[in-house]
């Protein structure tokens, strides 16, 4: 989720503005230095999670479970 991006200058100048519209709206502000971002304000987000939730979708795909491991795939991974 990218979100608004504004320069030092303009978030120093209005800090309190920028944390009441991310309270708000729940996306983030990038903040740049000399246009690159350099911070990432963003909405507070409890660890109360379940970590299940976290891990959901990151395994895209694992073909037999079961198959063993030949003996140059074994020596691929170490």
């Amino acid at each position: 989720m990218e979100g608004k991006q504004v320069s030092k200058s303009q978030f120093k100048a209005k800090a309190l503005e920028f944390f009441r519209q991310i309270e708000a709206s729940r996306e983030s502000v990038i903040v740049t230095d000399h246009g690159k971002p350099a911070l990432e304000v963003r909405p507070y987000r409890g660890a109360e999670r379940n970590p299940l939730d976290v891990l959901r979708g990151s395994v895209v795909r694992y073909d037999n479970p079961t198959d063993s491991v030949a003996e140059d795939d074994w020596e691929a991974l170490q």
